[in-house]
């Protein structure tokens, strides 16, 4: 049978198994070892004298009956006993049994399943848990001895009346059976003494050591952190169930793990760019903890490398990419990869597309802020319904990422503007690396020139009035069409002319009118979008 671990709630201490309550007579206040004395003395035998019972002494002595009414022990001798089992021999026997090697601690569950079994003649299978619970009692057919606390008148005797009258068992078999109970007893006395000091050393735990933290991933104070790694506090003990989790500030989803004496946040996505968060670290209950703290880091920049890569990818630069890693790129829809490639892109190898001129091609630098990433990144709010600023903040790192998930490609293709003041003046345009348009225009006079530079296109109409006041103070109003504004008041537009190709505006790109149908100026219109990058070179008038 197994131990009961239950808490004894009188005591303070586990309740030992049931081998412990072998003795039903020993008192609370009575300790193991005292039992095991009393069991002891059980090994001497006084004779009594004529018309003297012998009491049961709580394990005392035995002491033999006179007449009066109860038999003698010595005449009851069995017919197959040798003269010498007397009550003499047996008190000179029992002195000299082998020692009880009781010292040995044995497991209270294990201390009945040690024990000889004593067989009777109604259950040979009996063992000593059988027949010892209570008094010490039991019954058997002739000539099978047993132990069996005195009763009944002018019984004075550990040796009961067998059942139905038959005669008593001799000196020899209830000796025998007596020494063996009482050795059995005294080993089950002793064994759940030991279990009992072993539950009660089991039920006092060593006091909980003061709780801190041992270490924090990121680092405290740490800048320039991915924004989805992960947050490790390491503890100085054993992370419980009791032991309140971290909060983070500013909070996001995602979720915490328990692991010995180590708790990890993975966020769900992740914190954005340029983010401070802040730790907060409750002191862990349930045992003697060291007080509250906290810790902070802040996320990084995500790269300008990824955000050509994300261009690219969606077709908003004319050059294309090339991921190193034979996997391929980053999983489109997987959100939370996605961020942290912002943070630390893959690698790979750029190319741009062919059919595009020097000028154009010669402003393409890997990694950096350069007009072809400005004039993409307008385009890509303009088509995102965004402010056109040029400027990759958070909000269009967010769209971005969702244009990517979706697979939201540019639906404008790519068109680039080239201005040459050189000769006679000429504008080419190229579209998805083909030269699509080349006309004459005119370009800006002394007075009011057309600058060179390479410039984004922020405004645009079909049709406007165009108010100022010309180089010699006359007021001009004049109504214009196809108007493409890229840098302050300098627009590429249709305009009626006497003839093409030489300095005559007032700083715009003039080109051929045909009001009686689509002509070149409406067809350039056409192709440029917003962000549509327009180079202006050769000498300036």
């Amino acid at each position: 049978m197994e131990a009961d671990d239950r808490d004894d709630d009188r005591h303070g201490v586990t309740a030992p198994s049931e081998a412990i309550q072998v003795d039903e007579h020993n008192d609370v206040g009575e300790s193991a070892e005292a039992e095991v004395e009393a069991v002891g003395a059980a090994g001497h035998v006084d004779e009594a004298g004529p018309g003297d019972e012998a009491p049961v002494d709580g394990f005392g002595s035995w002491q033999e009956a006179g007449a009066d009414g109860d038999d003698d022990i010595a005449e009851t001798t069995d017919t197959n006993e040798s003269p010498e089992t007397t009550p003499a021999a047996v008190t000179e026997a029992l002195p000299t049994a082998e020692p009880v090697a009781a010292a040995e601690p044995v497991a209270a569950a294990d201390a009945f399943a040690a024990a000889e079994p004593i067989a009777s003649a109604e259950d040979p299978a009996a063992t000593l848990v059988d027949i010892v619970p209570g008094t010490i009692a039991g019954a058997g057919a002739e000539g099978a001895g047993i132990m069996a606390a005195g009763g009944g008148a002018g019984s004075g005797n550990w040796i009961t009346n067998l059942v139905g009258g038959a005669r008593r068992p001799s000196w020899k078999i209830a000796t025998a059976a007596g020494a063996a109970a009482v050795i059995a007893v005294a080993l089950v006395i002793v064994a759940a003494s030991s279990s009992a000091v072993a539950s009660h050393k089991a039920g006092h735990k060593k006091k909980a050591k003061p709780v801190s933290v041992v270490s924090v991933s990121p680092g405290n104070g740490s800048t320039g952190v991915n924004g989805t790694s992960p947050i490790t506090v390491v503890y100085s003990g054993r992370v419980t169930k009791h032991t309140p989790l971290p909060t983070l500030s500013p909070s996001i989803a995602g979720s915490w793990q328990v692991s010995g004496e180590k708790v990890t946040f993975t966020p769900q996505v992740g914190f954005t760019e340029d983010t401070h968060v802040t730790v907060n670290i409750a002191a862990p209950a349930g045992t003697a903890t060291t007080a509250a703290t906290s810790f902070s880091f802040t996320t990084g920049q995500y790269s300008v490398l990824r955000l050509d890569e994300l261009l690219s990818q969606l077709g908003y630069i004319p050059v294309s990419w090339t991921p190193a890693s034979s996997s391929g790129d980053v999983p489109a829809t997987n959100a939370s990869a996605q961020l942290a490639a912002a943070y630390d892109p893959p690698s790979g190898t750029f190319s741009f597309d062919s059919g595009y001129p020097a000028t154009l091609t010669s402003q393409w630098s890997v990694g950096t802020d350069n007009e072809i990433i400005d004039g993409a990144i307008r385009t890509f709010e303009y088509d995102q319904g965004l402010t056109m600023d040029g400027d990759a903040g958070p909000q269009v790192w967010s769209y971005l990422l969702t244009a990517i998930a979706k697979g939201e490609q540019n639906q404008h293709g790519y068109t680039y503007v080239w201005v040459s003041q050189a000769g006679t003046e000429t504008l080419d345009l190229y579209h998805n690396g083909q030269l699509a348009i080349t006309s004459p225009v005119n370009t800006g006079i002394a007075a009011s020139p057309t600058v060179d530079g390479t410039f984004p296109v922020y405004l645009r109409y079909t049709v406007t009035q165009m108010i100022g006041t010309n180089p010699d103070g006359t007021p001009y109003d004049d109504t214009v069409y196809w108007v493409s504004y890229f840098n302050g008041g300098d627009a590429v537009h249709a305009f009626l002319r006497g003839g093409y190709g030489w300095y005559q505006s007032l700083g715009c790109v003039e080109l051929p009118y045909d009001g009686d149908g689509p002509g070149v100026g409406e067809n350039v219109w056409n192709l440029i979008t917003y962000g549509t990058l327009v180079t202006v070179t050769g000498p300036v008038a």
